[in-house]
């Protein structure tokens, strides 16, 4: 296979969590722009309902789906109807997240239980689901998003979110152990760990502390909105095939430093 063609998803599905904003929809368009049809599914569809549109605009087929990642009940009818329109599930995107910042001694139980429900428990649950169908169809590419909080501890006076740097630590090792598990039913399991991207979660911080943040980032800038997919789409290709269990670092360098 030319190196070109193994960047083709022509005739693949993939299913990106959270994809109506942000890093989700990037993800999504970079693997449409390659080929893939696309089941978008969030909490609020509306705003998977406009990214359809663009996707469609490409020449392949969108699909956007109302799911709360934590609710069993939602992801399956999500499975179920990707299956009944496109026929298959080769590709996950486990995007969908949540945040909550807090010092660690006033932390609501309830906030970190969120976070973790949506991030964790989520990333299980809808891994578990696709999973199934790639098993039983011999094969897929499962993405998890981390993210470099999970890499270690983050000063407080620049993410002071514990449940949230927690949950990324859990989703790198959930994904090194998940591919151990499914590489048997050549089941690819990888992870990405963006940095700071300015979207809807990290805005704030990234105003807040700019400076701080790109003085220790070598390539002094932020994430931008083609940043994200490249990265995804060698995972989700076949360019990526003899590569599981492993987390892709995508911060402009800060990890280095």
């Amino acid at each position: 296979m030319k190196s070109l063609e193994l960047f083709n998803l022509t005739g693949k599905t993939a299913i990106v969590t959270g994809g109506g904003r942000g890093l989700g929809e990037q993800i999504a368009m970079g693997l449409a722009e390659a080929g893939a049809n696309i089941v978008l599914c969030s909490r609020k569809k509306s705003a998977c309902d406009e990214v359809a549109l663009k996707i469609e605009a490409l020449g392949v087929k969108a699909l956007p789906l109302t799911c709360d990642v934590t609710k069993q009940e939602d992801i399956q009818q999500v499975i179920e109807e990707t299956k009944r329109v496109f026929g298959s599930i080769d590709i996950l995107v486990n995007n969908s997240g949540a945040s909550w910042g807090a010092p660690v001694v006033d932390m609501p139980l309830e906030a970190w239980q969120k976070v973790m429900n949506t991030n964790v428990t989520g990333t299980f649950l809808m891994s578990q689901a696709a999973g199934r169908v790639m098993i039983e169809q011999g094969g897929g590419k499962i993405i998890n998003i981390a993210s470099t909080a999970g890499l270690g501890g983050s000063h407080p006076d620049v993410l002071d979110a514990i449940g949230y740097n927690t949950s990324k630590g859990a989703i790198i090792t959930f994904t090194k152990d998940l591919a151990v598990k499914w590489g048997q039913y050549n089941v690819n399991v990888n992870a990405i760990a963006p940095g700071f991207f300015p979207t809807k979660m990290s805005r704030v911080i990234i105003e807040q502390e700019k400076d701080t943040l790109l003085r220790s980032t070598p390539l002094k800038r932020f994430g931008g909105d083609d940043d994200l997919k490249g990265s995804a789409l060698f995972l989700a290709s076949n360019a990526s095939n003899y590569i599981t269990g492993d987390c892709l670092i995508v911060d402009g360098g800060s990890h280095a430093g």
